[in-house]
């Protein structure tokens, strides 16, 4: 019991020690009014490339199913599954807009990467695109036998790899490659394998380069100076 109510005045005198006048000490206190709070506001801008309406031609029919979308055309048909920072919308022209739901940082990147991506829809199954390939070095060569384009490279053997559906490979002169198709991403990969086999060296350039690609050259090695 002693002990209990010893406890309890060490607590008592700790509180008037701290916050009372006990010992003389002075306890300062603030007003509301000198307490101010800052609000902080995320602005996002809007995407130059996600405000931009995506034309729709003639021969091209769009079918929307909340986040889904279907386009159909002459070519082929491709279809998009949208995340939920981005909603399509078909406008009084015909034309599909692309809009964000939300106002966020991720709902701002997403807008302009998915309008691009249904623009490639658009018009990957109206036009199709093409990507072409261009073999650099003494030997090297390739050609088209079936479903198959066989590529010559300096190994100890053909490289054969299997041309995938919904894709048309052409090779002119055994060295230029063509790969034509209405999915640009299929197109991209394929491609993209195609070059890694014999990627373009920074020397003699030998290898497999895109038709519009840059290889930067680095100088040999030099002998020694007489």
């Amino acid at each position: 019991m002693a002990s209990s109510v010893t406890s309890s005045l060490q607590i008592s005198n700790l509180k008037t020690t701290v916050f009372g006048e006990q010992n003389k000490l002075r306890v300062s206190t603030l007003t509301a009014r000198n307490v101010g709070f800052r609000k902080m506001t995320t602005e996002c801008k809007e995407s130059r490339i996600g405000k931009q309406p995506i034309e729709v031609p003639s021969n091209v029919t769009i079918k929307l199913e909340g986040q889904d979308i279907r386009v159909k055309g002459p070519l082929g048909e491709l279809g998009l599954t949208y995340p939920r920072e981005v909603i399509v919308e078909t406008q009084e022209s015909g034309a599909l807009r692309v809009r964000k739901a939300v106002e966020t940082r991720r709902a701002n990147q997403m807008h302009g990467l998915f309008r691009t991506l249904t623009d490639n829809l658009v018009v990957g199954v109206s036009k199709g695109f093409e990507k072409k390939l261009q073999l650099v070095g003494v030997g090297y060569r390739a050609t088209v036998e079936g479903k198959e384009i066989v590529l010559n490279l300096g190994f100890s053997h053909p490289v054969k790899m299997t041309i995938p559906d919904g894709l048309k490979v052409k090779v002119e002169d055994n060295t230029r490659i063509t790969i034509s198709g209405y999915d640009k991403s299929d197109i991209g990969q394929f491609a993209a394998s195609i070059r890694r086999w014999r990627p373009p060296e920074p020397y003699k350039g030998k290898g497999i380069k895109y038709a519009d690609e840059i290889i930067r050259r680095k100088e040999g090695k030099a002998g020694k100076k007489k």
